[in-house]
């Protein structure tokens, strides 16, 4: 059929350019706010929370290494996460860490990150 075509036509045109526009994966995903609710940090950058174990994570191939991590409770909500960090002594000096949200995250939404002190 097409679009309409004419005078007096704009507000028809407008309304269902809005209406279109949910149905883009993207717009979707901004405007509803689930990738925030998905996300364990809430959208903030830095999040602060309490070491519950120490783990080792599998890295990808080709490598075959066992990273050293801790499997951590955040304080703002509970979720746990395991962030990737090379400073796993730290929690034998401190019971709580700050860790911040990584760039490269691939995999589960709940892991990754880097240990700050």
């Amino acid at each position: 059929m097409g679009k309409c075509r004419g005078l007096r036509t704009a507000g028809k045109l407008r309304s269902h350019q809005g209406d279109q526009k949910w149905h883009d994966k993207q717009y979707k995903k901004a405007h509803l706010g689930i990738a925030l609710k998905a996300n364990p940090f809430g959208g903030a950058s830095h999040a602060k929370g309490i070491v519950l174990e120490k783990v080792g994570v599998e890295a990808k191939q080709p490598n075959s290494a066992i990273r050293k991590c801790v499997r951590v409770q955040l304080i703002k909500n509970g979720k746990k996460i395991t962030p990737q960090s090379y400073f796993t002594h730290a929690r034998r000096e401190f019971g709580f860490f700050m860790c911040q949200f990584p760039s490269d995250m691939s995999g589960c939404s709940e892991q990754g990150g880097t240990l700050f002190l």
